[in-house]
């Protein structure tokens, strides 16, 4: 049995929290797929790369006439999409396992599935398919989570693919079902809709991105219904696969049977931590009752020796705040009289469909529910120079404020560069500033888009 100072499942963000400071340590890390986790090589960074692409070509086929710019989309070479994509990322994932498992003498690399069968003591099923054991002085969760799959597709005859498998296609479906109107559907569901597929959204709920603010999720749904076959309020009952391919799913949309029929079916209505998979408590930590490991302020788990970060303990399943808790669980492996907390009070997120969305902060009905007096404001794109010039009618930045400490409770952008613009809101809340220090205390350059929050700011 290999006994090691540290254990890490994971290599995504787990990975990146190994820095030289770890060097003095025996150190073992599992992984059953490829280096660099769900985001590298499955999730934010490829599809970003095929949105970017996608968003080139819905601009080619609808945005030019409105500028009096003669552009076409002829349509998408989407071999050479994908090899652009993933001849960079690739190389990436290869690099970062040889530079661990072969350049570095104090880590030990097992590629295989691991499973807890006591204390601090893992069971690896290897890829290969040899068995090993491996115990540690300190553990840390970094295993992420996996795609869910209903049991109305999982039971039924059809191949489908998820966010892990479609961006590898050999060439676009001619008709996709995508199966969930979240961000992962919204995403995807753009990219191949953008580059030539018919595509077809089934969403259970009244409105696509439901976790949104209510005007920003009716404001994409709206978006989205003009582009693709959205369906709404629709539950499928049934599915199955034809010989030649085709596949047909039965479903009720407004209480109403209809059939959908597709070349291929996308399924993505979420993911699922993965630390049942890890048989966790048998090495004493806990689960919540949607899975996800428990652990406290520091990121430590029920097992004081055990610690968590990234998807398998947050719900909010991002990168950036995976990220955060690395550095937090790094520093905390190391300096244990000296334990940092991590704060996830302000969690922002973007969504980069079409078009892309951004927020941070407290939905309005949050902060109604919450019992707190709110003033709000949602200010058109439009109304700022830089809005006009684009000849944007549609996006908005949304904003929602405290109006006894002037403090911002919420912020909401649907439009171009959402994700960028609202990254000054999310500073003035993080240092605490008022909307009105926001609005006054800097200099925005005109005419610039960032006037679109500007004008917001100054509504409040």
């Amino acid at each position: 049995m290999n006994h090691f100072d540290l254990l890490v499942i994971g290599t995504g963000s787990g990975n990146s929290m190994l820095g030289p400071e770890f060097e003095s340590q025996k150190v073992a890390i599992v992984e059953r797929g490829a280096f660099g986790g769900t985001c590298l090589n499955v999730g934010c960074i490829p599809s970003k790369m095929f949105v970017y692409a996608a968003e080139m070509a819905h601009n080619a086929q609808h945005v030019g006439k409105k500028l009096g710019v003669h552009t076409s989309f002829d349509g998408a070479d989407w071999p050479a999409i994908r090899d652009r994509v993933f001849g960079r990322i690739d190389p990436i994932a290869e690099g970062g396992e040889h530079y661990r498992a072969s350049e570095q003498e104090h880590v030990t690399v097992f590629k295989g599935s691991g499973r807890f069968v006591g204390d601090k003591t893992l069971e690896i099923a290897m890829n290969d398919g040899s068995t090993e054991t491996v115990t540690a002085d300190k553990v840390v969760l970094a295993a992420g989570a996996r795609i869910l799959i209903p049991d109305v597709v999982a039971n039924s005859n059809v191949d489908y693919y998820t966010s892990d498998t479609i961006m590898r296609v050999d060439a676009l479906p001619e008709r996709l079902i995508v199966l969930g109107g979240g961000y992962i559907g919204a995403e995807l569901g753009n990219v191949f809709g953008s580059l030539g597929s018919k595509v077809t959204i089934i969403n259970r709920s009244s409105v696509m991105i439901r976790r949104e603010d209510p005007d920003i999720a009716q404001r994409f749904t709206e978006s989205y219904a003009e582009r693709f076959d959205v369906r709404l309020n629709t539950s499928i009952t049934d599915m199955h696969q034809s010989e030649d391919g085709t596949v047909t799913i039965s479903a009720t949309e407004n209480g109403e049977p209809v059939t959908i029929v597709g070349d291929a079916l996308l399924v993505a209505i979420g993911r699922v931590p993965n630390g049942d998979e890890l048989n966790v408590v048998a090495t004493g930590v806990e689960l919540d009752d949607d899975g996800y490991v428990v652990a406290d302020e520091h990121l430590r788990t029920a097992n004081p020796d055990v610690w968590a970060l990234g998807d398998i303990n947050n719900p909010a399943q991002l990168k950036h705040t995976a990220n955060a808790d690395a550095r937090v669980v790094g520093h905390n492996l190391l300096n244990p009289d000296d334990l940092h907390s991590i704060d996830r009070t302000l969690t922002p997120h973007a969504i980069f469909g079409y078009p892309q969305v951004a927020a941070v902060g407290l939905t309005e009905p949050e902060a109604r529910d919450a019992g707190l007096n709110i003033v709000t404001t949602v200010h058109s794109y439009a109304s700022a120079a830089y809005g006009w010039a684009m000849e944007d009618t549609t996006s908005v930045c949304k904003l929602i404020a405290d109006a006894d400490t002037r403090l911002l409770l919420g912020a909401h952008i649907i439009g171009p560069q959402a994700s960028t613009l609202i990254q000054q809101l999310i500073q003035g809340m993080t240092f605490g500033q008022t909307v009105d220090q926001m609005a006054r205390g800097q200099l925005y350059i005109h005419p610039a888009l960032n006037e679109v929050v500007e004008q917001a700011l100054l509504n409040l």
